[in-house]
């Protein structure tokens, strides 16, 4: 997993336009996430409530927060250490954002479709993955 931050103003501005094109399509962009993240790791399906509409819909408005302020990290008004707590509860472990990222890459991909997912979006998608995964799992104390 990269856990670098976007290099550039613009890969941000990249991240955070391909969000708002995604938001007319937010619900099935998470039902394909959840489907996909099963696929990669069954394991994780019995940690889910059967409510994945409910549950990608928080995903999804979470990672619209976490993109709000991906500029200036320390203003955003996400709780990582709640947020990784609640993961931790669940039963994640920092092994299972792995899957989740690149559930979330072919969703998007998918959602997008790949004339507007390019390599340069999903690799500056995949630094911001990276940054908030990584700040998740340390402020979180998810265990290995």
């Amino acid at each position: 997993m990269e856990t670098l931050m976007p290099t550039s103003t613009e890969e941000i501005a990249m991240v955070k336009q391909s969000f708002e094109d995604l938001k007319p399509r937010l619900e099935p962009t998470s039902i394909h996430f959840y489907e996909a993240l099963f696929e990669r790791a069954p394991h994780l399906r019995e940690l889910f409530r059967e409510d994945l509409k409910g549950q990608g819909m928080r995903f999804m408005n979470t990672l619209g927060l976490i993109l709000a302020n991906l500029e200036e990290p320390e203003e955003n008004p996400v709780d990582y250490k709640e947020l990784g707590h609640l993961h931790t509860m669940l039963g994640i472990k920092q092994a299972d954002f792995e899957p989740m990222e690149d559930a979330l890459m072919e969703s998007f991909r998918e959602k997008l479709g790949e004339g507007k997912f390019t390599p340069e979006l999903e690799a500056a998608w995949r630094r911001a993955y990276g940054l908030f995964s990584k700040k998740l799992i340390e402020e979180g104390d998810i265990p290995a």
